[in-house]
C-alpha cells in the first residue's frame, strides 16, 4: 500500500481527494495548517498532521516519519477578488509554499506529485469553442498567476530532478461527497453554486448576475461546472501514470457549459425555493463562454465524470449546504 500526502487535506477540495484515495486502497497522510480546513472534515482512517507549507521546518518530519510515494498538494489560497489586494499572500502559499514541497520532495527522494491548478492560468478566455490545455496561458489576477509560477516550478523540478508530475487546471467545482459528511464550508465563498444555495437558504437576499446580454443561449455567461467527487477521481487516477514516469497537464472540467441562469433554474427545482435575482453590470474581463475540454484526461487517465446533469451536482451540495 502506498503512502500518499495530501497538502490541504482539511480544505473542501482535499477532503474529498482524502476519503477517495482511502477508498482505493493508499495509506494517507494529511498535511493543513487548519486555517481554512476543518479538522471535522478529514477523515479519521488518515494520519494527520499540522503545519504549514510555507514553513518547511513545520512538515518535513512527515517526511522523515513516513515513506511517501506521492504528493497531492491542494494547500492554495483560492480567492481572485483577495489575490489582487493581497497578492504577496498568494504568491508566498500558492508558488513559495510549492517550491518547499518541491524542495523537500527533493531530499528525501520522493519522486511524484499531483498539483492543484486553476483554469484562471488562461486568463480572458476569447476562444468560440472548447478551451483546450495548449490554449495560451495569460493570468490576469495574483491567484492565476501564483498557480501557474507554481506550474513552472513543478515542470522545471521534473527536469532537473526526475519528478514526475500530474498538473489539474479545475473549472468551476460544486457538490459534496453522498458518502461522506464532507463538503464546502468556510466564510466568503465566491463560487456561484454556494451563492445561490445562500439565497434559497436565506441567508442572502438575492444574487446578482453580471450581465444578461452575452451572445448566449439566454444572454447570460455560460461556465462549465464539475462535481467535486468527479474531479478527485481523476487525481487517484493520475497515480498509476506517475508510478510508470508519466506526466501531464490536464484540464478537468464536464466539457458541457451551463448558464448563470439555467444553473439558478435548477437550484429552485431542487430545493423547492424561490431565488431572488438581480441583473447588474458586466464585470470587466468576463468572457461570454468558458467550457473544458477534458479530453486529455479521458484519453491519458481512463477517467470520466459520472455527475453530467448539473441537478446532479447542486443537488449533493443543496443536501449539504442545509445541514451547516
Amino acid at each position: 500500500m502506498k503512502n500518499i500526502l495530501v497538502t490541504g487535506g482539511a480544505g473542501y477540495i482535499g477532503s474529498h481527494a482524502v476519503v477517495e484515495l482511502l477508498d482505493s486502497g493508499y495509506n494517507v497522510i494529511v498535511l493543513d495548517n487548519l486555517e481554512n480546513g476543518y479538522i471535522e472534515l478529514v477523515d479519521k482512517r488518515a494520519k494527520f498532521y499540522k503545519g504549514d507549507i510555507r514553513k518547511i521546518e513545520s512538515f518535513e518530519n512527515i517526511f522523515i516519519e513516513n515513506k511517501i510515494d506521492a504528493v497531492m498538494n491542494f494547500a492554495g489560497y483560492i480567492k481572485v477578488g483577495e489575490s489582487v489586494i493581497e497578492p504577496n499572500k498568494y504568491y508566498l502559499n500558492n508558488t513559495y509554499g510549492v517550491m518547499n514541497v518541491v524542495e523537500v520532495m527533493k531530499k528525501y527522494n520522493v519522486k511524484n506529485i499531483i498539483f492543484s491548478s486553476t483554469a484562471a492560468v488562461y486568463g480572458e478566455v476569447k476562444c468560440e469553442g472548447l478551451v483546450y490545455e495548449d490554449y495560451p496561458t495569460n493570468p490576469i489576477n495574483a491567484y492565476g498567476m501564483s498557480k501557474l509560477m507554481a506550474e513552472k516550478i513543478i515542470t522545471d523540478a521534473a527536469k532537473a530532478y526526475g519528478i514526475n508530475y500530474s498538473i489539474f487546471r479545475y473549472f468551476n467545482v460544486g457538490g459534496a461527497h453522498e458518502k461522506y459528511e464532507i463538503g464546502q464550508k468556510g466564510d466568503g465563498v465566491t463560487a456561484l453554486i454556494p451563492i445561490i444555495l445562500q439565497v434559497a437558504k436565506g441567508e442572502r437576499e438575492k444574487i446578482s448576475i453580471y450581465g444578461d446580454d452575452y451572445p448566449t443561449k439566454d444572454g447570460t455567461g455560460i461556465r462549465d461546472y464539475i462535481h467535486v467527487v468527479d474531479l478527485v477521481k481523476a487525481h487517484v487516477a493520475a497515480l498509476p501514470t506517475l508510478f510508470e514516469n508519466i506526466s501531464g497537464i490536464y484540464n478537468l472540467g464536464n466539457g458541457t457549459g451551463f448558464s448563470v441562469l439555467e444553473m439558478i433554474d435548477s437550484a429552485k427545482k431542487v430545493t423547492n425555493k424561490n431565488i431572488e435575482i438581480e441583473v447588474i453590470e458586466r464585470r470587466m474581463g468576463d468572457p461570454a463562454s468558458v467550457v473544458a475540454s477534458s479530453e486529455h484526461a479521458r484519453k491519458i487517465l481512463g477517467w470520466k465524470p459520472v455527475y453530467t446533469n448539473v441537478d446532479d451536482i447542486i443537488k449533493t451540495a443543496w443536501n449539504w449546504y442545509k445541514k451547516l
